[in-house]
């Protein structure tokens, strides 16, 4: 793996950017602190929002850290799709009390100006979702002094990744939790995701770039399996996501362990982009019927999602989680850090132990 990278931080641990207020100042200062490379996610912030979260993180660590940019989306065109979705998602409205949010609302989620905050106040390494910025962007950051990252969920994706001059790929298999980064939405491609390991190996393959892997990781076992596989280093959100630095509502938090929730499945019923999440209520009748408009399908939704965490119902609420999630433990951010560096450590031991060519069946 590229020194640029390894060199800002001790352990081959990323906690994941994971947008909505989960990766907030604190979960991120904590994990940076642990030896770990922590993430802001920008996505759904305005540029402002950023640069004050970044200016606080500041005050909290020292150390380097990521930041994380949703890319544009192209436009939709399908109205009468999201005016359908609109109709069906009335009674939700009116359960909630609230009024449905406008498609409208905007869909390069300040791009531009996020990407000016990062160019004026450099950060250690900056990654990028659904989708490749321009190569003209990515030496705009590496003249700043930035390492960069784009997520793939496919082979083709990562080629295209080394293409644009990435210096790493994300490598995303269909477990993660959250959204998928694929770089277009297609709907004929929304059950033909592939699993991490598979796909690690596919990149490995086809380009040279260095492999962050991501994708139901909440385990040092796991994480020893994937540097085997080839990746320089191993991204986990979910893991994170329940710990008490992290930002998400408790309700959600709650949720990834009760054994109410027993899966998980790609919908885009909340935002109109495949992302995992618990099944709940409100994924069950809404998912077969969601347009693919993103993020048309996320503003429509917003105020329903908001009202749902209010009134603490987990049934209206996207509760984005991994296939891992059941896994989760109530650790302090530093403490999780610890503890899978320690589990990273037995599982290369144990691997280093294991005798060559007595491992086959008789």
């Amino acid at each position: 793996m590229s020194s640029a990278l390894t060199d800002l931080f001790p352990y081959p641990i990323v906690q994941a950017p994971m947008a909505g207020g989960v990766s907030v100042p604190r979960l991120v200062a904590a994990v940076c602190e642990a030896g770990g490379l922590g993430f802001l996610a920008a996505g759904y912030k305005t540029a402002d929002g950023l640069y004050q979260e970044i200016k606080q993180l500041r005050s909290l660590t020292s150390r380097p850290f990521g930041v994380n940019l949703f890319m544009p989306q192209p436009d939709y065109a399908e109205t009468g799709a999201v005016e359908v979705y609109a109709h069906q998602l009335a009674g939700e409205a009116a359960w909630y009390e609230t009024e449905l949010g406008d498609p409208d609302s905007g869909r390069d989620d300040g791009y531009d100006a996020k990407l000016a905050v990062l160019l004026d106040n450099p950060v250690a390494v900056v990654s990028f979702h659904f989708g490749i910025p321009s190569a003209e962007v990515l030496d705009s950051l590496r003249r700043a002094g930035t390492f960069t990252l784009v997520t793939a969920t496919t082979a083709e994706e990562a080629r295209a990744v080394e293409r644009a001059g990435a210096d790493a790929v994300i490598v995303q298999g269909v477990e993660a939790g959250g959204h998928q980064g694929t770089h277009r939405d297609n709907p004929e491609n929304d059950r033909s995701g592939i699993g991490l390991l598979a796909l690690i190996a596919q990149v490995r393959e086809s380009v040279n770039l260095p492999i962050v892997a991501a994708g139901g990781l909440m385990r040092g076992s796991q994480i020893a399996a994937v540097l085997a596989a080839g990746a320089s280093a191993a991204q986990l959100g979910t893991a994170f996501l329940v710990t008490p630095e992290s930002g998400a509502h408790a309700v959600h938090k709650q949720a990834l362990t009760n054994p109410l929730f027993v899966r998980t499945e790609l919908t885009r019923a909340f935002s109109g982009r495949p992302a995992r999440g618990l099944v709940n209520r409100f994924l069950r009748e809404h998912g077969p019927y969601a347009p693919a408009a993103y993020p048309e399908v996320h503003h429509l939704t917003s105020p329903l999602r908001k009202a749902a965490a209010k009134a603490g119902d987990a049934q209206g609420m996207a509760l984005w989680a991994g296939q891992g999630h059941r896994l989760a433990r109530e650790l302090p951010a530093g403490q999780l850090v610890e503890v899978l560096v320690s589990e990273l450590a037995e599982a290369r031991t144990a691997l280093s132990e294991f005798p060559a060519g007595e491992g086959g069946a008789s």
